[in-house]
């Protein structure tokens, strides 16, 4: 009967909080997200038409190591839950993410058209995470494609219903404008309808994430 009962409340908890950790929420729900950082800024909603497609908006500023060149990029998108494995304890994730739209840069007049499609993969538990994702912004003499990998663990276990704290360590990259590959330790607070994320990159540069679902 424990066992029945730890294994319902994992089920909860992973319905709730671990399904809600990817790019999209549960069917009919809106998620909103950001990423802040000195160089890249990034926000974006969805809405989860089925359980596994979504739809949204988003909007992405780029800038360069140097401060000389940035992007202004809006973009309508569609997220697809490719494909999900949940162990007795954990969950894994493959994720398509596609956008397109406008983009403006401080280098050349007017815009451009931007497609920006993009794969994601997660695996996590109630102690560890783990993610890796790819995504092409593609333009007329425009790459910058992005990459990023990130692994974490909580400090704890808690109730589903409880704020988790995690460590996450994050590496990423950006074509074009960028030469180098930014390192991000960040203190993340997850609950079943948000998570937060707070950090200092390697060259001493703040960054700050956050989702949450409506």
């Amino acid at each position: 009967m424990r066992r029945l009962l730890a294994n319902a409340v994992w089920a909860l908890w992973a319905a709730c909080t671990l399904a809600q950790a990817g790019p999209m929420g549960f069917k009919d729900s809106t998620m909103a997200m950001g990423d802040f950082g000195r160089n890249w800024r990034e926000a974006w909603v969805n809405h989860a038409v089925t359980p596994r497609d979504a739809f949204g908006l988003g909007a992405t500023w780029m800038r360069s190591d140097h401060g000389q060149h940035t992007r202004e990029y809006a973009e309508a998108t569609y997220t697809r839950l490719v494909k999900r494995w949940n162990g007795e304890h954990s969950q894994a994730n493959v994720w398509f993410v596609a956008g397109a739209g406008p983009v403006r840069g401080n280098d050349f007049d007017g815009t451009r058209t931007m497609l920006s499609p993009g794969v994601a993969f997660d695996w996590e538990s109630t102690r560890l995470y783990f993610s890796s994702a790819a995504r092409l912004y593609r333009a007329s003499g425009l790459r910058h494609d992005t990459a990023s990998v990130r692994a974490g663990f909580s400090f704890y276990e808690v109730d589903y219903d409880e704020v988790q704290p995690w460590l996450v360590l994050e590496a990423r990259r950006m074509r074009g404008l960028s030469d180098a590959t930014e390192i991000t330790p960040m203190l993340r607070l997850i609950h079943n309808r948000y998570f937060v994320e707070a950090g200092v990159n390697t060259d001493g540069q703040a960054r700050f994430n956050f989702m949450y679902v409506f």
